[in-house]
């Protein structure tokens, strides 16, 4: 990465174990797109109502090369649990991202569409 990882948290007590997990994290993320150039995680507690709890809301911001990714998960009430799904979405970004600029996306054969198109089946093929 170009940049350093950067990690916000609001409203939320900065703890050591939590930015180690964090950095691990975003570090699997470039095993997937290493062309990243940066990432910023913000970890925040925007709502603090009594008969809910503590939630939490993650937001990563992966910059990449011609584009962004972002993910947002909101009010989990476990910290790691919203990391881990956080961090989930954001691989799956961006393996569509980096297969969409490989161009290894599907093709489907023209004929199929219109058929699609027309209503026609596909068993009138045969």
């Amino acid at each position: 990465m170009q940049r350093p990882v950067q990690i916000t948290f609001h409203d939320v007590d900065r703890s050591e174990s939590l930015e180690t997990h964090i950095r691990e994290k975003v570090s699997k993320l470039e095993e997937f797109y290493p062309q990243m150039i940066g990432c910023h995680v913000a970890v925040e507690m925007p709502h603090k109502h009594r008969s809910q709890g503590k939630l939490f809301n993650l937001r990563i911001e992966a910059d990449l090369p011609g584009g962004q990714v972002v993910v947002n998960r909101d009010l989990s009430e476990d910290v790691y649990v919203a990391l881990r799904d956080a961090f989930d979405a954001a691989r799956r970004q961006l393996e569509d991202y980096g297969r969409k600029q490989r161009g290894d996306t599907k093709h489907h054969d023209p004929t199929w569409r219109e058929r699609q198109r027309t209503g026609e089946s596909v068993a009138d093929e045969g």
